[in-house]
């Protein structure tokens, strides 16, 4: 089991500051170091019995690393009157008025709703959150069928690591974020987990299979999620 705990160990840059989080993991094997592109959180990684002091002293040792990657970190885009978010790729405008119905509705490049202001993100991550899953969905059964293979689930969460995961009894988990890139970098992903469906690696077998699924080569797909997907974990809560 993993635990958790702030350290002393402070770095600050481009106006963010953020204490250096240790977590212990029973699975980990060498001390690992990220920052959170979304949060801008610190967090060091490492083995159940590795010593705290060299830990520390190994993380002081990447600091200029670390306030380089907080420096980037922009701030938290709000889901909220006005705010324009990328769907399919799309920038649309959030149109709010209280007098309308609360289910929002796509019209014209606006992201119409109503309601009370008071929970209205809320109300639109839950709305984006079943576009995100009826689409993902619709295109796994696409795939599948394409492959010859069967997913016993499919699912929308928001992690941070991963845009997509298979596991071997067939469930196919997305983060709902997909919905906000361009629908090439979403089909190229859900490509790739249902390719897993057949090869559960990264061999040259499973790239030529999701390569064919496809029908187009997903290198530019993963290229723009390097460049751009950290923009869209800024966008509204979690």
């Amino acid at each position: 089991m993993s635990s958790t705990a702030c350290s002393e160990l402070r770095f600050a840059a481009g106006g963010r500051s953020a204490d250096l989080k240790l977590v212990v993991s029973p699975r980990a094997r060498v001390m690992r170091l990220r920052v959170d592109r979304r949060t801008g959180e610190v967090v060091l990684t490492l083995p159940p019995r590795a010593s705290r002091r060299k830990a520390l002293e190994w993380a002081a040792g990447h600091r200029p690393w670390i306030e380089r990657q907080l420096a980037e970190v922009a701030q938290a885009e709000p889901l909220g009157p006005g705010a324009v978010l990328p769907l399919r790729g799309e920038p649309h405008r959030i149109d709010w008025e209280a007098s309308r119905p609360r289910v929002p509705r796509l019209a014209d490049g606006r992201l119409v709703a109503g309601g009370p202001a008071e929970g209205l993100e809320a109300r639109l991550l839950r709305w984006l959150k079943r576009q995100a899953l009826d689409l993902l969905a619709a295109e796994t059964a696409e795939f599948a069928a394409k492959a010859g293979v069967t997913v016993s689930r499919v699912a929308v969460g928001d992690p941070v690591s991963r845009w997509g995961s298979c596991s071997s009894s067939g469930a196919i988990r997305y983060s709902w974020r997909l919905l906000l890139a361009p629908d090439f970098v979403r089909r190229a992903t859900v490509a790739h987990e249902v390719a897993h469906r057949v090869h559960m690696h990264h061999g040259p077998a499973f790239h030529a299979l999701v390569e064919a699924l496809l029908g187009a080569d997903p290198k530019p797909a993963r290229l723009w999620l390097r460049r751009q997907g950290a923009a869209l974990h800024r966008i509204g809560g979690r």
